[in-house]
Order: structure tokens, then sequence, then C-alpha cells
């Protein structure tokens, strides 16, 4: 019952944010410079020509009526339709949706095994290792996910030919060719999160197996395996966790740029191109899109508090 609440609680608490977001980005998209009406009908359309086209998108209406028929449409379920090609912004998001979520989902499960791997190890054995991690952490975020992508293009999709350029492959047409594609983006997106939860993950293991609980446990000869496995990570994990939560929603954001460097038909694609075009609809419903997850993923990180620490669950 403690979990139900939780999730229902924060559920009830995400419509306000999801309503202030839609809005605040309504806003400042009409603020940025272009007029999708006069890139449909061109240059040389007649004012009489532009002002029908204006009328029939709704662009003639003032900027809270235009929102507020926005509003009143997703409340039934209805995104609007692309000002440019007429589809449904739904239909055309759902498309994306699983090619961006794999790529999220597979660079957030890659970071955490790797970087959590590579910080017990450091705490463990310390000496070299520790400073290799720093070093790591150094590089991994001074190094732009768009430079490295360049690079791995450059050397495994180019030189040695052994991966896919560009392009994607859905997990049920070919498992295979699925992992392939997602090989060198998965990387160019991983590479600073590796070293961030490396070095966090690192730091708490260390901070947990100085305290006196872990003291008493050597001194009374417990096992040093039994001691990291059972005791350790369970305590030094909370911090683990909340930087998995915030590595998945940076892997989201870097997901527009990646996924326009290798050509994958995602969310960041579209949201790239409809900026672009100035495409209100479908920048709105990314946007929908992108704050449900990142719900989904606090939602995540709060249910996983509970299950680390009863203290949590019986707040």
């Amino acid at each position: 019952m403690a979990i139900l609440r939780l999730v229902v609680r924060r559920l009830l608490s995400s419509i306000p944010l999801l309503f202030v977001v839609s809005a605040f980005t309504f806003v400042l998209v009409s603020l940025v410079p272009g007029d999708p009406a006069r890139t449909i009908v061109g240059q040389h359309a007649t004012e009489a020509q532009y002002d029908d086209v204006r009328a029939r998108l709704g662009l003639d209406d003032s900027l809270p009526a235009q929102y507020w028929h926005w509003l009143r449409g997703v409340l039934h379920g209805d995104l609007g339709a692309s000002l440019f090609t007429g589809e449904p912004v739904a239909q055309m998001l759902n498309t994306r949706l699983p090619v961006s979520l794999s790529l999220i989902v597979t660079g957030t499960i890659v970071s955490g095994i790797i970087g959590v791997s590579l910080g017990v190890l450091s705490a463990r054995r310390g000496g070299a290792l520790v400073r290799t991690v720093d070093v790591l952490s150094l590089v991994g975020l001074a190094v732009p996910a768009f430079w490295l992508a360049l690079v791995l293009i450059a050397l495994f999709a180019v030189k040695l030919r052994w991966l896919p350029v560009t392009g994607y492959v859905p997990f049920a047409d070919d498992p295979t060719e699925w992992a392939r594609s997602l090989v060198l983006p998965v990387v160019s997106m991983s590479v600073s999160s590796v070293a961030i939860i490396a070095k966090q993950t690192r730091d708490s293991v260390l901070d947990t197996m100085s305290r006196d609980f872990i003291r008493v446990m050597e001194a009374n000869g417990f096992r040093q395996r039994s001691i990291l496995y059972r005791h350790v990570l369970r305590n030094a994990a909370l911090p683990v966790v909340t930087v998995l939560g915030v590595v998945m929603v940076s892997l989201l954001a870097g997901a527009v740029f990646v996924e326009t460097i290798f050509a994958l038909p995602g969310l960041g694609g579209e949201t790239s191109s409809a900026t672009v075009q100035h495409d209100i609809p479908v920048i709105q419903g990314v946007v929908l899109y992108v704050t449900g997850v990142v719900v989904v993923v606090n939602l995540l990180v709060d249910l996983a508090y509970g299950r680390l620490d009863p203290r949590v669950r019986a707040a």
C-alpha cells in the first residue's frame, strides 16, 4: 500500500508540472523567429493566400487562444497534427519513441554496469585505479558527445567497416542488427556517464567502508566479499541511484544531437526538424513525451529509494 500511495502521489504531483512545462514551451516557441505559414506558402505567395493559410492553421488567433485550443485537444487525447505534413502528432511520435527509449535505456544500463564496476574496483584496490577513474572522469566530462560520435564513425564505420554509419533496425525485425545499430550511438553518449557514475560509486563506497559498523564487522572476522556485497553496496547505493536517474535524463537531452548525427528516427531528430520548421504542435508533443519520461524516471528513482532504505518507504 505504501508503494501504491507513493506512485499515486507522484503521478498527481506531475500534473501541474506537465501544465507549466507545456505553457512555458508554448511561449518560448512563439518567441523564436519564424513563420510556418510563410514557409508553407513560399515567398512568392499573395497576401490573401498567406492569410488563408494562417487562418486555416489557427495562427491568427491570440497566443492564449492557441494554447487553450491545444490544451483542450490534449485533455481529449488529441495532440493535434503537424502544420507541414498534416500527420497526427501522437501517431508520429509513437513510432519514434521506441527508438529514443532503446537508445536511452541501453545507454543507462551500459553506463551503470561499467561505471559501478569501475567505482567498486577502484574503491577496493585504490592506487593507480583511483587515479585512472579520476582521469577518465575529467576526460569524459570534457569530450563532447557529438565530437566523439564523429570520431567513432570515422574509425569503426568508415575505416574498419565493423558497424553501420547510420540507421536503425527495430528489435523485432533483427535483434542482432538492432544491437549493432546502437553500439556507436550508445558509446558516444555513455562515456561521460560512465565517468560520473564510477566516481560517485567510488566515493560512496569509500565513505560507507569508513563507517563504524563496517569496522566492527571487519573486527569480528566477516569476509570482505560478504561485507562489500551485502552491506557496503546496499548502504552506498542511494547516491548512485540518484546519479543514475540524472544520467538517464541527461541521455534524453543528449539524444537530440546523437540521433541527428546517426540519422536515428527518434524524438531527438524530430525535435530538431520541428524546431527549424517552427512546427508548434510537434514541438509541444515532444515536450509532453519528454516530460512524461522524466516523471517516470523520477518515480523509478523514488521506488528504488524505498526498496533500498525502509526509512524512505515509511516516510
